[in-house]
């Protein structure tokens, strides 16, 4: 029979055991972060109902959506961890305590061009927030310390969130009697960081059909920089012509207000007006986190407030906020970069024992001890030449081998060789453990992402 050339899809990342390890660092960091603010985790079907799926979609999720039969069932891959969140608390409302805080960290499927750092299939971590009826502002004043814990636990220090709120931007173009042309007005300023005000100006006139009063009263709206403070002070001066607007600024001065107590240092933080997000459904605060050395790579966590999570499967009025970071393609462009720590462990064991005797009872009742004492450990009883033996250990990349020879069995003694230092000690089972649980403490005290 002919054999096939084994690859992996176009688009489909697969990783060696080494980045792996990177990854689940990464993944456990966001776990842990997230819970600290009372997030559950939540896991849901990758596969849906099509119907489910495309609810809300229609137009390119339509085209980008992975789909097929299945008898008679007509079936799709989801393309995001929000639509399956939507179904579930829909389905499961009145089982739940709400609000509703949960984290999610799962694969999404999108049939999209594959191209550097786009994946076709690729990890999401979102958290949500979901409110019965009403959700306080305080929800979306959480939410960038969330961001700012969650990337200085990753070992990030230079980067930006930037937030806006779509009333403010919505009561603005009202103001303007522009209401019809809004999202298309939004969608052209997104572009101001890629293509500049010139060019942004045009499409205002070409595209948008606005005036040249209207297209430079948008130019200077959008143009207000500074503090935060002298952005909130500049937009105080736009108030009492917009019901919408003036609701917008309250809710940003709330966010803005209790930057400090909830642990963010202001220059983590930007009020920043050309910030809308693409989604229509985002209807107050929104947010865009950058890298402030690596603008090319867009935002790395993004999100906002939506006032009807779940309006295509149930009746029920259940506002939200939340964020989401794009895990495959930020841990990509991390690797690209060198940006992720070469120091830290990405060995599957803290330590590998080799039996040096026939009988491997010793061997094994070490390994068990170890284990129950927290140390991951691997037994090894291949029986091949040390020489290759002590290879296997240097391309994992243990950090340490224990030798149990009879001399050390007799002398109630075990052999234990750095592999970093290669300095080898014999001590007892009890101070070789504590040896090695000191210095897997302090391999593992480095942050996963390292900045240069």
């Amino acid at each position: 029979m002919a054999k096939m050339t084994p690859r992996t899809l176009s688009g489909f990342m697969e990783l060696l055991p080494q980045p792996q390890q990177q990854m689940e660092r990464m993944m456990e960091i966001l776990r842990q972060t997230y819970s600290l603010y009372g997030f559950t985790p939540l896991d849901t079907p990758v596969i849906e109902a099509s119907e489910v799926l495309l609810a809300k979609g229609g137009g390119e999720t339509e085209k980008q959506i992975y789909r097929f039969q299945k008898g008679d069932a007509d079936l799709a891959l989801r393309f995001d961890l929000t639509v399956p969140l939507a179904k579930y608390v829909a389905l499961h409302g009145g089982e739940l305590s709400f609000p509703f805080r949960r984290y999610q960290i799962g694969k999404v499927y999108r049939g999209e061009r594959a191209q550097r750092g786009r994946f076709r299939e690729f990890y999401q971590a979102d958290i949500d927030v979901i409110g019965d009826g009403k959700l306080d502002i305080t929800n979306e004043a959480e939410i960038p310390s969330i961001i700012y814990q969650t990337f200085t636990r990753l070992g990030l220090k230079r980067f930006q969130i930037r937030v806006n709120n779509r009333k403010i931007l919505n009561g603005f173009y009202a103001m303007l009697g522009l209401t019809e042309q809004s999202g298309d007005i939004m969608r052209t300023v997104d572009k101001l960081d890629k293509i500049g005000a010139d060019k942004v100006r045009q499409l205002l006139l070409s595209d948008c059909g606005l005036t040249d009063a209207q297209a430079e009263e948008i130019l200077k709206f959008i143009a207000i920089t500074g503090e935060n403070r002298q952005v909130l002070a500049a937009l105080g001066g736009y108030t009492g012509r917009s019901d919408l607007f003036d609701q917008g600024l309250s809710e940003l001065n709330t966010v803005v207000k209790y930057l400090a107590d909830f642990g963010v240092p202001e220059e983590y933080f930007a009020v920043d007006l050309t910030i809308a997000r693409g989604l229509d459904y985002y209807t107050g605060t929104v947010y865009e986190t950058t890298l402030l050395d690596h603008p090319e790579i867009g935002s790395v966590c993004s999100g906002g407030r939506y006032d009807n999570l779940a309006e295509y499967y149930t009746d029920r009025q259940l506002p939200g906020v939340g964020i989401s970071i794009g895990l495959t393609r930020l841990f990509y462009v991390l690797g690209e970069q060198g940006m992720l720590n070469p120091d830290l462990p990405t060995a599957p064991a803290d330590v590998l024992v080799i039996p040096m005797t026939e009988d491997l009872a010793p061997a094994i009742s070490l390994s068990t001890k170890l284990r129950a004492a927290g140390i991951r450990t691997q037994l090894y009883t291949e029986q091949k030449k040390f020489k290759a033996k002590m290879s296997y250990a240097d391309r994992l990349g243990v950090p340490y081998v224990i030798f149990l020879g009879d001399d050390e069995i007799a002398a109630g003694l075990v052999a234990c060789k750095d592999m970093t230092s290669g300095e080898q000690t014999k001590l007892s089972a009890d101070d070789t453990l504590a040896l090695i649980r000191k210095g897997i403490d302090e391999k593992n005290s480095g942050k996963v992402i390292v900045e240069k």
